[in-house]
């Protein structure tokens, strides 16, 4: 099916470029890049597309016409160990974040598989004489659905930046003479900040983690851009999205349910999620989230006139002395302050007779920010058991790939380190995360 329908794209625009690979000037017409599938052949049951050049597109391709399992990795990530494949109505293997836990295989049919770009393409106004600029991870659910999937299945043309960086970016843009652009929050930030966000971009899109309403408007302000928010999953593509023309009004609002996708509420209070595009479940332990076309995510969620409102995730409420808040309620409040640059906040537990939590605030901040500076300001937006305890101020906040934090991963560092009780109230201490 899927290697079929590509091959009538490939015939429908044989002449027109399907690839440009900046990094060498290559470019592929559609023909092309079809006839270069047919050549070699696969010769394990699994194969393991990764990087994010033209090797990429053609080992999927190479997969799909020989029947096998794909299975994107990220460069450098190890293939995971299967003791046993998949069911024969499986084709494609995505690996999950493991942002909140450890990283699981979730398994997709051709027709889920399909139905993806199928909802996102219309939903976000992709055309084809707007190329997507491949800045983001072609491996990664988003990247996968929102750059790779369009190119072969609706053919729309995809431009290979290889490089996120400012500079590389406008080179890329720059090949054409308008484009859409995808990337993650953390980069947009970064292409603000050095004034690189091209001036051909028609259609821009952020996912993968929270888009901070002061950035949106910012780059709304400056460059006339409006970034538009994208809330998606790795176990059923897109979920929702922000096609409105002006910045929001709400950080919580995720944007609207994208069509051909069922949104409501599940009875603890998470967004659960019923389409043709959710997986076929895990492999290969089943887990009843995923099932029967059904996802229930850990997104702790709210529907109000047709917008999806988020607060957080279920598994990170803070609990203080009995009472809990979401870390997002508290980031939201902390960025509003124009001392700090950027904020997460996590709990430790503490022993204090009341079985609950302390509130960690890791910030970076503009020099000669003091501790007491960034106490003023979240006592004037937040409740007092909602302040931060302890404030860990750090050189730089590093998301990974994906453009995820972990806050596991900051937490066991803050507590494997010491940080905290000793020096995180002085600011005496600045720690790289």
């Amino acid at each position: 099916m899927l290697y079929d329908h590509w091959r009538r794209v490939a015939k429908e625009f044989a002449s027109e470029i399907a690839l440009h690979d900046t990094s060498d000037g290559t470019r592929w017409s559609f023909k092309q890049l079809a006839d270069e599938a047919e050549r070699g052949h696969v010769r394990h049951p699994v194969a393991f597309p990764t990087g994010n050049g033209p090797d990429f597109i053609l080992s999927l391709l190479r997969a799909w016409r020989c029947g096998v399992v794909a299975c994107p990795l990220e460069p450098g990530q190890p293939p995971p160990e299967l003791d046993q494949l998949p069911p024969d109505s499986i084709v494609h293997l995505k690996t999950t974040s493991a942002t909140t836990g450890d990283p699981r295989l979730v398994a997709f049919t051709e027709s889920q598989i399909a139905a993806d770009p199928a909802n996102l393409v219309p939903a976000m106004g992709m055309r084809r004489d707007w190329p997507n600029l491949a800045a983001i991870s072609l491996c990664h659910s988003y990247g996968f659905s929102n750059l790779v999937l369009p190119l072969l299945l609706h053919g729309i043309p995809l431009i290979l930046a290889r490089s996120a960086l400012p500079e590389a970016l406008m080179r890329t843009a720059s090949t054409t003479a308008a484009a859409t652009l995808a990337g993650v929050p953390a980069l947009w930030k970064t292409w603000d900040e050095a004034n690189a966000i091209p001036a051909n971009i028609r259609l821009a899109i952020s996912a993968g983690a929270p888009l901070p309403l002061s950035l949106e408007r910012e780059i709304y302000r400056k460059h006339g851009v409006k970034i538009h928010n994208f809330y998606g999953s790795s176990e059923c593509g897109g979920i929702a999205y922000d096609a409105s023309p002006l910045p929001r009004q709400d950080a919580a609002c995720v944007g609207s349910p994208i069509s051909n996708v069922m949104v409501d509420i599940s009875e603890n209070n998470c967004v659960r999620v019923r389409g043709r595009a959710v997986a076929e479940g895990y492999w290969p332990r089943p887990d009843p989230r995923l099932q029967r076309r059904t996802f229930v995510t850990g997104d702790v969620g709210e529907l109000r006139d047709g917008w999806l409102y988020l607060s957080g995730r279920i598994g990170d409420l803070i609990n203080v002395a009995g009472r809990k808040v979401a870390p997002e309620w508290i980031e939201r409040a902390l960025a509003e302050c124009p001392m700090i640059r950027e904020c997460v906040v996590f709990a430790i537990p503490v022993d204090d007779g009341h079985r609950g939590e302390a509130i960690i605030g890791c910030v970076t901040v503009l020099p000669g920010t003091t501790t007491e500076d960034l106490r003023r300001f979240a006592s004037s937006r937040l409740e007092p058991w909602q302040l931060p305890r302890h404030w860990w101020l750090v050189d730089s906040l590093q998301t990974n790939a994906r453009g995820k934090l972990s806050r596991a991963q900051l937490r066991q560092q803050y507590l494997s380190e010491g940080t905290g009780e000793k020096h995180a109230d002085t600011g005496t201490r600045t720690n790289r995360v």
